[in-house]
């Protein structure tokens, strides 16, 4: 198998789709940690995460678990990691409407 049979819409929607499952659980994960009070899932790696693509899962792991609604920076680093995705989906989708 070659890296260009790879790259398949549907393989890229599976990995999309498991990016945001994986980091989803990762803030249920550090909900649940949170509350025992013992090792949790650092800031850094939630929002990496986020960045790799995990954007929807994080805000909805926010959302479900009320986890790192108002901490801040996370919330501003989280709002601006969506931003910069939404205009790479565009710029992306605008490239393919030329294309």
């Amino acid at each position: 198998m070659t890296i260009p049979t790879l790259l398949t819409l549907p393989n890229a929607l599976g990995l999309f789709a498991l990016v945001n499952l994986w980091t989803f659980m990762l803030f249920g994960f550090d909900k649940i940690r949170a509350a025992q009070g013992t090792w949790r899932v650092s800031e850094g790696t939630l929002l990496a995460w986020a960045f790799l693509g995990g954007t929807i899962g994080a805000y909805a792991g926010r959302a479900l678990f009320r986890h790192k609604t108002r901490k801040q920076p996370f919330s501003s680093h989280l709002h601006q990691t969506a931003i910069l995705h939404v205009f790479a989906v565009a710029l992306v989708g605008g490239w393919m409407l030329v294309g």
